[in-house]
């Protein structure tokens, strides 16, 4: 089993030679202040905590798992000290407002933390990421009052956060909750309700537990539209803003899963629990979706990061395995198996993914910047649209990759994959969870189709195609490309475009007189635009090429065998998507109900 190290040097690349980061956050006039080499500095700290301190316990926590005793959820063995070294290190302050504690880092520096806490332990990583979202949520609509009150020991770490939303019977459709919240004589609330697959509901990690949960008052509307967010802590606060008294909730069980074991899935009961208003009544879904299009990213780089993990593990396992005779270059057998084709083909889609996945991450994550802190209006209505466009895309695509390349990492092992001894098996359990939580992938889908391309009747998506045309464009104009074919290169590139921009206009027409169209293909659609995103990185990588500071010539060469991978060998599944596309909705629709 390989051990994992963060991919430090890739990650300056992009961060300096593709982007210029240290210009970029002058021109928004970050408040933080950060030039070229605390920037690294700060990727290699994050990195030697993760290969160092989260990693080792990664395995041992995939096998001991969460255990639910009379005194609550306990942790497996090396958490809590991983912890306490996360903490100490000022890590969970990271992203958060100075105005209460926090570094105020970038968006575009975190979606790297993020990438490699997932890649080193995923498990360890969903406990610090909720807790960044419920300070996210907090931050953005809870009163001043109750952000002093709460936002603080969130930030340090000493408490975590969770978010409440589904019930047993109310998943993807939230307006069937049943959690309820009755008033109290004072500002506080009483809580009754379940809420299962709760993640960190419960732990030994930090002093308390902040739960954001979703509930309806007495006389809110039916629907979505009566939800209201309530903070329910662990333990209730004494006068000086300490723990003290146990609050009325509790973890009922602890869910047995398929893989993240050493993350604490919990069914968690409020019966008459404290709990406080966040905010106005009946917004709370409103307030919630600022939290989860936060998590939607997050999970998305879950992806990412899993999936790098697993090709460290496999790339290093090719060129040591030594079986059967290479077809090119044959030292007489037996050779290393990185030297089989289709082994090759496997890692290079496993790469040509991640590494453009990882470019779009940081690129999203600018975007994120730009769309809180310009004083440019335009600048930022576009960065707004763009986030909004391609945060249901990053979610779904990036976890859609991250599940194939570790299973075809497993793949590349072949027995050895199969077997606990490699981690491979664990990366594949792992990352399955990915495309279901936070919303899954079809809805996901149907989000981008409903919501951000025909409800925004394709305004977003004007600003990602020009974006998509002007990479392209800015590739073309490079002066030293070492492509094997050129031509044939970009005119696969500007196919794409064509297609792009054929199938959304025929959607936005077809669409409003066809009810079942838009989940019918919804999916293809997401996959079709998740190409061409990444498609446009590698067009950006090879642009960066000539001024790089950060690649040797074999890593240039490296990048441009990537992007000819990626646009040969997958971005040209452009055209069947188009096809399947624009089959429509018959076939899926035709059968009965009790046929299929």
């Amino acid at each position: 089993m390989s051990e994992y190290k963060a991919p430090l040097n890739n990650m300056s690349f992009v961060l300096h030679d593709m982007f210029q980061i240290e210009q970029f956050l002058t021109d928004l006039a970050h408040p933080a202040e950060l030039d070229e080499e605390l920037c690294n500095a700060i990727i290699e700290e994050a990195g030697r905590l993760c290969s160092q301190v989260l990693a080792p316990v990664n395995r041992s926590g995939d096998e001991q798992g969460c255990v639910l005793t009379d005194k609550g959820v306990v942790t497996p063995d090396g958490f809590k000290e991983a912890y306490h070294q996360f903490v100490e290190g000022g890590w969970p302050a990271f992203n958060a407002s100075p105005e209460y504690g926090g570094q105020g880092m970038p968006k575009t520096l975190h979606v790297l933390l993020d990438e490699m806490l997932h890649a080193s332990n995923s498990s360890f990583c969903l406990y610090t990421s909720l807790t960044s979202g419920a300070v996210h949520a907090l931050e953005h609509h809870a009163s001043e009052a109750m952000k002093a009150t709460w936002l603080p020991p969130l930030i340090e770490g000493r408490w975590t956060g969770t978010m409440c939303l589904t019930e047993s019977h109310a998943g993807t459709d939230l307006g069937l909750i049943k959690t309820r919240a009755t008033k109290n004589d004072d500002d506080s609330y009483l809580i009754n309700g379940t809420k299962i697959f709760i993640t960190g509901g419960e732990h030994d990690l930090g002093e308390n537990i902040i739960h954001l949960v979703l509930a309806r008052l007495p006389d809110a509307p039916k629907g979505v539209k009566g939800i209201s967010m309530f903070i329910v802590p662990r333990f209730l606060l004494d006068s000086s803003g300490n723990p003290a008294e146990a609050n009325s909730v509790s973890c009922g069980a602890l869910e047995h899963k398929m893989g993240i074991k050493a993350s604490a899935t919990c069914v968690m009961n409020f019966d008459d629990a404290t709990g406080y208003l966040v905010g106005e009544k009946n917004q709370g879904l409103k307030y919630m979706f600022s939290m989860m299009n936060n998590e939607r990213l997050s999970i998305g780089i879950q992806g990412i990061g899993l999936a790098d993990s697993s090709l460290q593990t496999a790339a290093d396992y090719a060129r040591e395995r030594l079986q059967s005779r290479a077809p090119v270059a044959s030292t007489g057998g037996p050779d290393p198996i990185v030297e089989q084709p289709d082994v090759r083909r496997m890692l290079l889609w496993m790469r040509s993914h991640i590494e453009a996945a990882r470019m779009s991450a940081v690129w999203l994550g600018m975007q994120v910047d730009k769309s809180e802190l310009t004083d440019d209006n335009e600048q930022k209505a576009q960065a707004s649209k763009m986030v909004a466009f391609l945060t249901p895309v990053a979610k779904a695509f990036y976890t859609d990759m991250g599940s194939m390349s570790c299973n075809l990492g497993m793949q590349v092992l072949g027995g050895h994959g199969y077997i606990r001894e490699w981690g491979q098996e664990q990366h594949v359990r792992d990352v399955r969870i990915a495309q279901i939580y936070e919303g899954t992938n079809g809805i996901q889908a149907m989000d981008l189709i409903g919501r951000k391309l025909l409800m925004d009747k394709g305004e977003g998506f004007q600003i990602f195609a020009k974006w998509y045309s002007d990479a392209i464009r800015k590739a073309e104009n490079t002066g030293k490309l070492s492509l094997a074919n050129r031509d044939n290169f970009f005119s696969t590139l500007r196919e794409s475009q064509a297609t792009l921009n054929t199938t959304v206009e025929w959607l936005l027409e077809q669409c409003q007189q066809r009810p079942a169209l838009a989940g019918s293909v919804a999916t293809d659609l997401l996959e079709l635009i998740g190409l061409c995103w990444l498609a446009g990185m590698w067009c950006l990588a090879l642009n960066s090429l000539e001024r790089t500071k950060y690649l040797s010539e074999q890593q240039r060469q490296q990048k441009t065998v990537l992007a000819e991978f990626f646009i040969n060998k997958v971005l040209i599944k452009h055209q069947t998507l188009k096809a399947s596309i624009m089959a429509g909705e018959q076939s899926i629709m035709a059968l009965d109900d009790e046929l299929m």
